[in-house]
């Protein structure tokens, strides 16, 4: 009899934190960092282990191993929607956004990768292929960088990794970005520019820079203004210039975030991510909602997480190919992906998401 028809029940339920500093100082139009948290969660079933993480704090470890742990331990590992509607009750009272969907996050992508295994499949091909690979674009720029480390940065992607686009972070300076863009420009020739201002901006003044940026060819902005300024992101579509799309999204930890968005008309482009919507269960419900709204949609952040899910689900632009969590997922996690041409693209040989965490590589970063 196999564990699926015998049933799975979960039984131990592990969380450790690790943070990990960064390569070199690192700043967005809101906030400066120089390291981030990395939260794994591996959790027990039918002799296989499942394994999700998401980048939040080390206090999320006793919020999974005590409160999320004990609303799904002994639950069919089969039944992922009975264990994540399980947690979401568990956090009703601590408000169900924040560090408690990040933790959510990381046991859902668990449960899954943990069921992938049992049925010793590929996560992508339970979750049903729609595509063989993913795009991405190189995400990084930050406002710390000199001119020296962007132009090495974004000419890097573009010429190693194949990457048709490249973002950068602005709003720390505002009136030094356009100078800023015009040196990322220079780097990567005619490939396509993203900028993101992490909400820095009004919305007179996004509109000023929109047009400047405009005569940069720039092609995406994101977070022009706050993402929970829905009216103002929904102004700024209309005065930006028309082929200047409007993104934001990254901060959804609901399926109800993503329906006001998209009801406002906020985006052009609506960003999800898997290690704080719900995991891989909560971003295909933000997928869902983008196809019936017409709206495309990008994968924010954590792509190794990510890349199953991103070939399963409708109207998926591409996958952000973010600097500090691709060199955390390529120091830490055996079967990170590798770009090649642009795309990345699953292995099929492993069961699950592919991925192995190094723990011996990890202990000189664990904090919890």
């Amino acid at each position: 009899m196999s564990a699926h028809e015998a049933g799975a029940p979960l039984s131990r339920i592990r969380a450790q934190a690790y943070t990990i500093p960064t390569d070199k100082p690192e700043a967005d139009g809101t906030i400066a960092w120089n390291s981030t948290t990395l939260v794994v969660v591996e959790i027990d079933a039918g002799g296989r282990t499942g394994l999700g993480y998401t980048y939040a704090s080390a206090s999320l470890v006793p919020l999974i191993e005590h409160m999320l742990g004990g609303a799904i331990e002994h639950r069919d590992a089969f039944d992922i929607p009975g264990a994540w509607l399980a947690m979401q009750r568990s956090v009703r009272n601590l408000g169900r956004e924040g560090l408690a969907a990040t933790a959510i996050s990381a046991v859902d992508c668990a449960l899954w990768d943990l069921k992938a295994k049992l049925l010793d499949l590929p996560l992508v091909r339970l979750l049903g292929r729609l595509r063989e690979t993913v795009p991405i674009y190189g995400s990084g720029g930050f406002t710390t960088y000199t001119d020296d480390d962007l132009r090495e940065q974004f000419s890097g992607w573009v010429a190693d990794d194949g990457c048709r686009w490249v973002k950068m972070k602005i709003g720390s300076d505002p009136a030094r970005d356009p100078h800023r863009v015009e040196v990322a420009r220079a780097a990567i020739g005619e490939h396509g520019l993203f900028v993101d201002a992490n909400g820095a901006l009004d919305v007179k003044q996004a509109a000023m820079y929109a047009a400047v940026f405009g005569e940069q060819r720039v092609s995406w902005f994101e977070e022009p203004v706050s993402s929970d300024d829905l009216a103002g992101l929904r102004r700024l579509r209309e005065l930006v210039p028309r082929d200047m799309e409007i993104a934001a999204g990254e901060y959804g930890y609901t399926a109800d975030y993503f329906r006001r968005m998209l009801e406002a008309g906020a985006v052009d482009v609506l960003q999800a991510d898997a290690s704080r919507c719900g995991g891989i269960t909560g971003f295909m419900q933000a997928a869902n909602l983008a196809d019936v709204h017409h709206v495309a949609l990008s994968a924010h952040c954590a792509p190794a997480l990510h890349l199953h899910v991103a070939c399963a689900v409708l109207r998926l632009r591409h996958q952000e190919w973010f600097h500090d969590h691709v060199r955390i997922e390529h120091m830490l996690f055996d079967g990170a992906p590798m770009p090649h041409d642009g795309v990345i693209a699953p292995d099929l040989s492993r069961p699950g998401c592919g991925l192995e965490f190094k723990q011996a590589d990890a202990q000189r970063y664990l904090v919890h």
